[in-house]
């Protein structure tokens, strides 16, 4: 008992009670006016709020193929905390925050709904999701302060707006020009203070009731109000609604709107009075806030007449009374099946025409996609399971490639796009080709394979194998390709066929990524490749200057190595023609640092460095004997270089020892059938 004690005593020590007073604050409709005096912002409209909120997180700007893109933290930094970060779309983020701006500055998109629109699994219900919680935190700030009211009941209770409005909006509209010309004489902010709408049905009765009991005095009408500070939720349904569409049977426009409170008819004997009313759809609990539509292009039509006029005119309307005001930001989602059907209906041009449509594509740049998954598949989420170098990046690949138009451009295969695009450069291509390519490329990113069904691959591949103590990309592209016969978006053979060679073409690119890091390892001796590198360098210098070299052993002079000098530079592509202007180069790059005072390290010169690593790797592959590890007979002098390539390959590609085991073994079966590139 003394340690459940101990844990409530050092929770309470973080309990803030000023903290807790400040966000429960209540006070007079005249306390308010004086917050609204002080921080005249606390009326702005919900997609001011919005924007503002998003602002607060903070931006930078960064530059991609000579663009200028502003990438918004409130989807990185925020979005990661919550475990939610989006990669790979800022183009997308950036424009939805525009048009926020938009809205928010009255130019007209406030009167629309805004539409996310993309294939399956492609971050609409993210984004939607971070916006929510992200109202949820920022109600919660001093910046984000928003307040409602309530009215004093006889019994000492507080009967709260049923929509939490804007206190502002109980003013009678006759005194309201006064009113605001007497607040923007004194008020200490920038910000234009507006009483857009009118009170709710219910206020409405009550406002009413009390006037009449004051003799027309609206003044005494107020003493009755007690505003209080509103905490945004989408758990207590608070200014945060989310419609979800059910089958056409069971949908009921009531639940945007809400419904009549049958028990309350006999207490105030009529249907049509407020207090009978039940205000609790999710276009009346959403006002001030944000409310999310999920699949909305599946809405009954009944629920789409709500919409029209709820994004138009702002308003909506429950049974049996007029049209009442609200203020809250209308966000769905859909995707291309649903959205084309929108198109091809003639009935539904009215919301057609009040649609602000934002494409949300897959992720086509190959880093930002490996991020997706890191974020689910690493150390911390998968304890006891080595995930080998590649396995992530190999099936994100095979992703982006599903989602990439084919080029144009008859020089370019699929892959060299896509590497392009994950900012390689390639001879022949420049940052203009990579732009020009972005524009031919229309509707690109918005077909392929969902992150989802890589996921759920990895997940299998990690199940798959309980003996194994790491997954490799092997295990990873076999559930891949077994799980496309099956896949439930791939309705053609076409598809299939297609998406089984680009698996084929990731093959073939991780055989080359693993066979130049196997070389690397074994080329990785850092005596054995300064040696090289000098007996080189002398050779250049001695032929450059029409000198000859003096053989070390021997002690005599000679020509220049030519056979020695081809033999690295030949690991490059440098061609016969070339030869001359390239042993320059090396030269000119050499005497450049001795003038600064600098000595040649042929780890600065990228080029040299993989042609010297290339020409040792041939010259010791032979003497490993690795392709002795797939007959499985390996002497002890073998065995010793073996582990050390090995021990090599866990520290400097990040492999545990199955996994250099497994990718020493491959390569090695690659050598024995002499499949070795040049």
């Amino acid at each position: 008992m003394a340690q459940a004690s101990d844990i409530l005593s050092s929770l309470r020590s973080e309990v803030d009670i000023h903290d807790y007073r400040k966000l429960h604050w209540e006070g007079s409709f005249e306390d308010y006016l004086g917050l609204v005096i002080e921080k005249p912002e606390t009326t702005r409209t919900a997609y001011q709020r919005l924007y503002d909120m998003i602002l607060t997180h903070g931006t930078e700007d960064t530059y991609e193929n000579k663009e200028k893109i502003t990438v918004f933290k409130f989807f990185t930094e925020f979005a990661a905390k919550h475990g939610d970060a989006i990669f790979g779309i800022d183009r997308t983020l950036m424009q939805l925050v525009n048009t926020f701006k938009s809205a928010a500055l009255g130019y007209g998109t406030e009167k629309r709904v805004l539409l996310l629109h993309g294939p399956v699994g492609s971050a609409k219900s993210t984004i939607a999701r971070l916006l929510k919680r992200g109202l949820e935190e920022y109600s919660h700030t001093d910046a984000g302060a928003l307040y409602a009211y309530g009215w004093s009941m006889p019994d000492g209770s507080l009967q709260k707006c049923p929509m939490h409005e804007e206190p502002l909006n109980i003013i009678p509209k006759e005194h309201r020009a006064k009113l605001l010309s007497q607040l923007a004489a004194v008020k200490k902010g920038s910000h234009e203070i507006v009483i857009r709408g009118e009170s709710c049905p219910f206020c409405r009765q009550m406002f009413a009731e009390r006037l009449q009991k004051s003799d027309g005095d609206w003044q005494k009408v107020l003493l009755d109000l007690r505003v209080f500070r509103l905490l945004l939720s989408e758990q207590d349904r608070i200014g945060i609604g989310t419609f979800q569409p059910k089958d056409e049977k069971n949908q009921d426009s009531t639940e945007l709107t809400g419904d009549i409170n049958y028990r309350k008819i006999a207490e105030y004997g009529s249907d049509s009075d407020p207090r009978a009313f039940n205000f609790d759809g999710e276009l009346n609990i959403a006002n001030r806030g944000m409310v999310e539509f999920i699949e909305v292009l599946k809405l009954d039509v009944a629920f789409l007449y709500d919409l029209l006029g709820a994004s138009q005119e702002h308003k909506i309307k429950p049974k049996k009374f007029a049209q009442t005001d609200i203020d809250e930001v209308i966000i769905g989602h859909t995707n291309e099946p649903e959205y084309k059907r929108l198109q091809n209906n003639e009935f539904m041009e009215a919301l057609r025409d009040r649609t602000v449509k934002i494409d949300v594509p897959y992720v086509t740049r190959l880093k930002d996609e490996v991020k997706i998954y890191e974020k689910d598949f690493n150390v911390q989420r998968v304890p006891g399971k080595h995930i080998a170098p590649h396995t992530i990046e190999v099936a994100a690949m095979w992703a982006v490639l599903t989602r990439l138009n084919p080029p144009k451009h008859h020089n370019l295969t699929l892959l060299q796009k896509l590497k392009l695009y994950n900012g390689k450069t390639l001879p022949g291509f420049t940052e203009d080709n990579v732009i020009e390519l972005k524009k031919e490329a229309i509707g690109e990113g918005m077909r392929g394979i969902s992150p989802r069904y890589i996921q759920d691959k990895i997940s299998n591949a990690l199940v798959a194998h309980p003996d194994e103590d790491n997954i490799n990309p092997f295990m990873v592209i076999k559930e891949l390709e077994d799980g496309l016969r099956h896949h439930a978006l791939i309705t053609d053979e076409e598809t299939l066929k297609q998406f089984k060679e680009l698996l084929s073409v990731v093959k073939e690119e991780y055989e080359d990524i693993v066979k130049n890091e196997v070389q690397r390892a074994i080329a990785a001796d850092e005596d054995a490749l300064a040696r090289l590198c000098s007996n080189y360098i002398d050779n250049v210098k001695a032929y450059t200057q029409r000198e000859r070299v003096r053989n070390r052993y021997t002690g005599n002079y000679e020509d220049p190595d030519e056979r020695l000098m081809r033999s690295v530079e030949e690991k490059i592509d440098i061609p016969e023609g070339r030869k001359d202007d390239f042993r320059r180069e090396i030269m000119n790059y050499i005497g450049a640092l001795a003038i600064d005072g600098k000595k040649f390290d042929y780890k600065t010169n990228e080029r040299l460095q993989k042609a010297l690593e290339l020409k040792l790797f041939e010259d010791q592959k032979d003497t490993i004997k690795l392709t002795s590890l797939v007959s499985n007979v390996v002497d002890k002098a073998t065995q010793e270089k073996i582990d050390i390539v090995k021990q090599r390959l866990i520290r400097n590609y990040g492999y545990n020892d199955s996994s250099a085991t497994d990718i020493l073994t491959f390569v090695a079966s690659i050598f024995a059938r002499g499949q070795t590139k040049k």
